[in-house]
């Protein structure tokens, strides 16, 4: 490294000007700093003048470069300062030649600039500003230099190739300093956990040491380039050599360039060698340090397991219910003894997901199952103790009993009347890769609300079809019509508000957004006993309103609008509207609301659904209630995965049954026999123990259609929703064109088909709201838009302005009388 830095330093001859050009253009590879631009003696800067004015301590580049303005005065001489990778320019020498101690940077302007005084002053000397960081640097002929960063773009000249050489050099790896310099900012700024400062260094430093190898590395290779190109134009000038004293210059040159290669050949193999030699010891070190992090994890799994297995032994004790038979705490049943959070607990999920809907102070309870042969009533414990006989769960009404034992397609009113043949597959899911670029291109020039979504996000089916989905399991409703007791019925209500989101696990597609006006029709009157109808009756905000009625003793209505947060790394569905549920025989009214649809890894990775948040169901006759809990997804609960947990009370709030299961698999019910109020909790909330009898399952999931991987996950109801039926309004969803072309695989159409539907309907939407200021300017009213089956109306129970069913599309349906529907496809 001695003679590259005796080169770096030497003097030049008439014969070998190139050459030494290049070498003072070259960084001194042992020091790492950058050449500086002399300046002219007596204060006139020059391209071949003595030894320059830096400031100390930082790396600069002077000089004077001409610089084009304009066609008028074409190229003027300006004095060009490189330092801290920013390259300014001033029409004199003279303000910044002198004292490095007075340099500082102007409050707008990340220029150095010399104190002169006022602001004014300063800014009128610096002419101008280039960051290198993020700008290109190219050349046009031998002595031009092209500088462009954004919108700016800096035309200059040297006096000479060499000065142009150097010039480039020096710009090149000022450059590459910057970038280095911003990124290891971002690094720093973007950590985000707190860590000791002694943990920082020993991480930051080994990785920004190898970020400067790796740098180092670039550069030479960069330069290995250039002294290449340079060789062989050497050479080939050395071939066409007829007269022997050039040849003689001509080889001296190239022996020099070739002593140059070597020695950055040199340079980049020790930067090598020193590049593997720290990552070999530092990928030692992290290994040791992984391997340490991970006992620890065990450890601290292995504790916390200790500690709860402790936690439960200690609540056991500390509760010493006499009725509870001996290893009945550790009996298989709903809890097994394991604390269950109903309403208000904390979870152990990240902090940075967040959840809009939840309750709060909701009580914590214990479930343990008790064997009835050793069941004993007593009272000496039970403050404030619900009790109940072990002989009525098994003497009561059959309702129970038929759900445990009802399987997956022999429920009981599945089987009532012959089922009308349908299809149970539609055509395979087309393997599109989804390219972003095809996205954003159709995006480029138009409006942000005029930018067409693709199919690509999309299953084949509407959002009014979806809200149908709901009705999959009606069976629940059917045999909650048989239970005289008004907790029975609850219970299979809760039920069934958690089986609608049993078809969400896999399905992380978007439904399609209806269009004003779009109707569907589910008619399974004859087969199933009952018929829903769903209508879009806003579009913004998109609002759905849905009305089921079943001959077999039960009428279900609701209006659904959908708010959505984006949080960044997930997606927040939460469904406003309350759902109306109404049994004909006995007059029990409840009503509730859905939760929180949580869509995860939006940005990157696979999409998965988690439902979050409180499901409160009132019966507004005899006011009993459930609260259901959907217990978050947490990396670190050791709860089973798309956990529900509930409790059914009467109006007094007296416990009656204890609700448990997944929202994906399967909900079941056990009897309460005692209540005991137990242990506080760290919190101060104080537990109930729950005595139960053995759980019965009230609905399981049916399973998924073969080859349902490759048709949308969709279910056996979903795969039918969408097929052609006769005598359908003709604004039903099975018509829609968009979302058929995208069922038969013919993507590319559907897109285009989907755009022109979308214009349609904004071209309604304007000459709506074109009617409006023209009544308006009329002094008239203007009622808008008003939904065709549907009507508003105040909700009586809970005081909402909702849309009910009117009447009169059955009927129309009858006689095929669709002269109100308006043409929407």
């Amino acid at each position: 490294m001695g003679k590259a830095a005796a080169l770096c330093g030497g003097g030049t001859t008439t014969t070998t000007r190139g050459l030494v050009s290049l070498l003072n253009a070259v960084p001194c590879l042992a020091c790492h700093e950058l050449p500086a631009m002399s300046a002219e003696p007596g204060g006139r800067g020059g391209p071949a003048g003595g030894p320059p004015a830096a400031p100390p301590g930082s790396d600069t580049y002077k000089g004077w470069l001409f610089k084009w303005t304009n066609y008028l005065k074409g190229y003027q001489r300006r004095w060009f300062v490189l330092s801290n990778g920013l390259l300014s320019y001033y029409r004199s020498s003279a303000t910044v030649r002198s004292g490095g101690s007075s340099w500082k940077r102007l409050k707008n302007t990340p220029v150095p600039v010399r104190k002169m005084g006022t602001q004014a002053e300063m800014a009128h000397t610096c002419r101008g500003t280039i960051n290198l960081s993020t700008a290109h640097i190219d050349t046009e002929d031998s002595c031009n230099i092209v500088l462009s960063n954004g919108g700016r773009t800096y035309h200059l000249k040297a006096n000479s190739e060499v000065e142009r050489q150097r010039w480039v050099t020096a710009l090149e790896l000022a450059k590459a300093k910057a970038i280095r310099m911003r990124n290891n900012q971002s690094d720093d700024s973007g950590d985000e956990e707190p860590a000791s400062q002694s943990d920082k260094s020993e991480l930051h430093g080994p990785l920004k040491t190898l970020s400067s190898k790796l740098e180092d590395l670039s550069t030479c290779n960069e330069l290995i380039a250039k002294h290449g190109a340079a060789l062989q134009r050497s050479l080939s000038e050395l071939e066409n050599l007829r007269l022997p004293p050039d040849s003689g210059e001509k080889i001296k040159a190239v022996n020099e360039r070739a002593t140059l290669f070597r020695i950055t050949s040199n340079a980049m193999i020790n930067a090598c060698r020193d590049f593997l030699d720290l990552a070999e010891s530092h990928s030692r070190k992290w290994q040791r340090l992984l391997q340490h992090e991970r006992e620890q994890r065990i450890r601290l799994e292995e504790t916390i397991e200790q500690l709860a297995k402790q936690h439960n032994s200690l609540e056991r004790a500390c509760r010493g219910a006499p009725g509870l038979a001996p290893g009945t705490a550790s009996s298989s049943g709903t809890a097994k003894g394991s604390v269950q959070s109903a309403k208000g607990e904390a979870s152990d999920e990240d902090e940075e997901t967040e959840y809009f809907d939840a309750m709060e102070d909701a009580p914590a309870f214990i479930t343990v199952t008790a064997d009835p042969k050793h069941h004993r009533r007593s009272g000496s414990n039970l403050s404030g103790a619900s009790e109940g006989h072990p002989e009525d769960w098994n003497l009561e009404d059959s309702v129970f009993e038929s759900s445990n034992q009802s399987s997956y397609n022999e429920s009981t009113g599945k089987d009532l009347l012959p089922r009308k043949r349908r299809r149970t597959r539609i055509p395979d899911k087309p393997n599109y890769s989804l390219n972003l670029w095809s996205i954003m291109k159709n995006c480029i020039g138009k409006e942000l609300s005029k930018i067409p979504m693709p199919v690509n996000f999309n299953e084949p089916l509407s959002m009014l079809q979806r809200l149908t989905e709901d009705l999959e399991y009606h069976e629940l409703l059917d045999k909650a019509v048989k239970c005289e007791s008004s907790t029975e019925q609850m219970c299979f209500v809760a039920a069934f508000s958690v089986s609608s989101y049993s078809t969400t696990v896999h399905r992380t597609a978007k439904p399609f957004n209806p269009l004003l006006g779009e109707t569907f029709e589910l008619d399974r009157l004859e087969e199933l006993g009952f018929r829903s109808l769903c209508e879009q009756v806003s579009h913004h905000p998109p609002a759905a309103a849905h009305h089921v009625y079943s001959r077999r003793g039960w009428t279900l209505w609701q209006e659904i609008t959908i708010a959505s947060k984006f949080r960044g790394k997930y997606l927040s569905i939460m469904p406003l509207g309350a759902i109306h549920l109404e049994f004909h025989s006995s007059g029990n009214h409840y009503v509730w609301r859905k939760v929180t649809s949580t869509v995860h890894n939006i940005i990157v990775g696979k999409l998965w659904i988690d439902q979050s948040g409180e499901i409160e169901i009132v019966n507004h006759k005899s006011k009993d209630k459930c609260q259901l809990k959907f217990t978050p997804y947490s990396y670190f609960s050791r709860d089973v995965p798309r956990k529900v947990t509930g409790v059914v009370s009467d109006a007094d709030g007296k416990a009656h049954y204890v609700m448990s299961g997944t929202w994906d698999e399967k909900m079941e019910c056990s009897k309460i026999l005692h209540s005991s109020h137990g242990s506080t909790s760290t919190e101060g909330k104080q537990k109930t123990v729950y005595q139960t009898l053995s759980p019965k399952v009230l609905w399981r999931k049916y399973p998924l259609p073969e080859n349902a991987e490759n048709m949308y996950f969709f279910s056996e109801l979903a795969l039918t929703l969408n097929e052609p039926e006769e005598r359908v309004a003709p604004t039903d969803s099975r018509l829609r064109p968009d979302q058929r072309l995208m069922e038969s695989g013919r993507w590319d159409e559907a897109n285009v088909e989907k755009q022109r539907l979308e214009e349609k309907q904004r071209a309604v939407r304007r000459r709506r709201e074109a009617e409006a200021v023209e009544a308006l300017e009329e002094g008239k009213d203007y009622e808008g838009y008003i939904p065709l089956w549907f009507e508003r109306k105040v909700d009586a129970v809970t005081g909402e302005l909702i849309c009910v069913y009117k009447g009169g599309y059955w009927e129309a349906k009858d006689k095929q009388d669709w002269s109100v529907c308006p043409d929407i496809f």
